[in-house]
């Protein structure tokens, strides 16, 4: 890895339509990624409601944050992260999400931070 590039991890931790935080989080990654940094994206707390595959963003007027998930790979995004506790007490199985992702406990999601050259979280 050359030194310019950085660990960057980007954490979602708001449902999907509530705010503008999760659209501008997956900008600031697509971003990253065209810059080709090595991007780690994780969904936390109430941001694992963005990966469910029947949203129906229409219905609001705006564009499915899950639609726009599976281009990531487009872009090189390949390190999906979910919060283990936060799909389990939402009672969302893992397997049913609209992209796949690997699932961290809390030791998992603090090392990958402690590894990260630079954490947002939105």
């Amino acid at each position: 890895m050359s030194e310019s590039r950085k660990k960057l991890t980007f954490i979602s931790r708001r449902a999907p339509y509530a705010e503008d935080y999760p659209r501008a989080c997956l900008d600031m990654v697509m971003a990253a990624a065209v810059f080709e940094q090595d991007v780690s994206y994780v969904f936390l707390g109430d941001g694992v409601y963005q990966l469910l595959p029947e949203q129906q963003a229409d219905a609001i007027r705006s564009k499915s944050l899950a639609a726009h998930l599976g281009a990531l790979s487009l872009y090189g995004v390949e390190k999906l992260y979910a919060d283990g506790p936060a799909l389990a007490a939402r009672e969302l199985d893992p397997e049913g999400l609209a992209v796949p992702v690997e699932v961290l406990d809390q030791d998992a999601l603090q090392e990958l931070i402690a590894d990260s050259d630079q954490v947002f979280v939105l």
